[in-house]
């Protein structure tokens, strides 16, 4: 079993995230490196690494607003960002392909939580293709909705756990 490891992001961990990014997402739906940067720079509280044996496997990053729409583009870029806004807009939860089915985003999810409940915020927010709403409804979201946003051409169901 390996080591595992969570820490928050550091800049020189973007190169490596926008890897397992691309390599996870299709298309236009992973966020390009520059976008990876930002949230890092951004917010490095929000957005969460995981370690196996010293090896970047996968991570979470967030933004925080004050009201949550999941549909706009311009978030995910920061624009609209306050670190002290109750509520949090997860935005990638990516596993390297190499690393799935160890149970990692699940540990990821369950440290990101306690973090954010450990921080004060109130709610986390997310969108996922209709394939994982069972497996985050396992893990304490609520469904919400289909989404009105398009990202990436794709299908989007909005997700939210009160913490």
């Amino acid at each position: 079993m390996p080591t595992l490891t969570l820490r928050n992001a550091l800049p020189a961990d973007a190169a490596r995230c926008y890897e397992i990014e691309i390599s996870a997402y299709e298309g236009d739906e992973a966020a390009t490196l520059e976008k990876i940067a930002t949230r890092i720079a951004l917010y490095p509280q929000g957005f969460l690494i995981l370690e196996a044996d010293g090896e970047v496997v996968g991570f979470i990053n967030s933004g925080c607003a004050h009201e949550v729409v999941m549909s706009d583009e311009a978030f995910k870029e920061l624009v609209g960002h306050s670190p002290e806004a109750p509520n949090v807009v997860i935005m990638s939860v990516v596993v390297d392909p190499a690393h799935q089915g160890n149970g990692y985003a699940k540990r990821l999810m369950s440290e990101f939580v306690q973090r954010m409940q450990a921080m004060g915020k109130q709610t986390l927010h997310l969108m996922c293709k209709e394939q994982h709403v069972p497996l985050y409804t396992r893990i304490g979201y609520t469904y919400v909705r289909p989404s009105p946003s398009e990202h990436g051409g794709m299908a989007w169901h909005e997700m939210v756990m009160t913490l």
